[in-house]
């Protein structure tokens, strides 16, 4: 059985680390946030940290991290930032605390990696949502659902009129998993690698070349992860980098012509990814996916 950490109550205390780069800024905007939403925050030796580009060198970072899985006083830990460097400490992590008390962790981007080993070695859920650098840019809709999925109140999105692709409608129910195209695929092989079968699948990714996206997609579908799925959620693929001689087809276009025989729906340009309307997504959480033309929805 997935294992659901307790929702978070006025009082509670959470952590906010930086397992991976460092942060350029202050964060205290995003700190008042959590304090109106009745948290109480714990800042992170590697908040402040800077080691090259990184938050800190690995066993910093790894130390900062591993105190907050261990306490029990931390009921969520919040990710400063993604980057890179996660995949550099993920193996040093032990996660015997948090198995025995869960406790929600929240990111996005390279945190994909912390998320989907959470969900797939220790089958806990996990949210994929805003972090405090992204807090000033973020819409007031992404950072409520970032509440919501924190406080466990129901989460429900509705999105229309965004698409470059028609969906390819249907409706289907599963549990959510998912995160960043790029870390997901370096994950392929992997303890942390989850279980696609059966499963709807969220992808997004920022800054990669149109022939990238094409190669990791065609990796997942080789692989097998694109046939048995219940249904796929393409959030943003922004930032796409120009190449001399083009490519030839969008981000989008390259996913559709790889999923296209299947039956399952797909939706495109759903709000989730490296955008100021990046939604919160429960990994591990079971959802309804209802999708036509040009529209989509998902509840849990």
């Amino acid at each position: 059985m997935i294992k659901q950490p307790a929702y978070l109550k006025k009082g509670d205390k959470i952590a906010i680390v930086c397992p991976a780069k460092k942060l350029p800024r202050s964060i205290d905007a995003a700190i008042t946030i959590f304090e109106q939403w009745g948290l109480s925050v714990v800042v992170g030796k590697t908040v402040h940290a800077a080691h090259y580009q990184f938050a800190g060198d690995d066993a910093l970072r790894a130390s900062d991290l591993q105190g907050f899985l261990d306490d029990p006083e931390i009921k969520a830990i919040v990710a400063g930032r993604g980057g890179y460097g996660t995949i550099r400490i993920i193996d040093d992590l032990d996660f015997t605390a948090f198995e025995l008390n869960p406790k929600w962790v929240v990111g996005f981007s390279d945190i994909t990696v912390l998320l989907s080993h959470i969900f797939a070695d220790l089958n806990t859920q996990s949210i994929h949502a805003q972090m405090p650098y992204t807090f000033e840019d973020a819409t007031p809709e992404s950072l409520e659902s970032l509440r919501k999925s924190l406080f466990g109140e129901a989460l429900s999105y509705q999105c229309s009129g965004l698409n470059k692709l028609p969906n390819q409608p249907g409706t289907a129910e599963g549990i959510l998993i998912g995160g960043n195209l790029t870390l997901l695929v370096m994950l392929q092989g992997s303890v942390s690698e989850m279980d696609y079968t059966d499963k709807i699948l969220f992808l997004e990714d920022v800054g990669e070349h149109e022939y990238s996206i094409d190669r990791m997609m065609r990796m997942l579908k080789r692989s097998g992860k694109l046939s048995n799925l219940k249904g796929l959620i393409i959030g943003a693929f922004n930032e796409v980098k120009i190449e001399d001689i083009p490519f030839g087809s969008s981000p989008e276009q390259v996913i559709w012509d790889l999923v296209k025989e299947y039956d399952y729906p797909v939706c495109f340009n759903f709000p989730v990814g490296h955008i100021d309307d990046n939604r919160a997504m429960v990994l591990g959480q079971k959802i309804r996916l209802t999708v036509d033309v040009q529209s989509a929805g998902i509840a849990n």
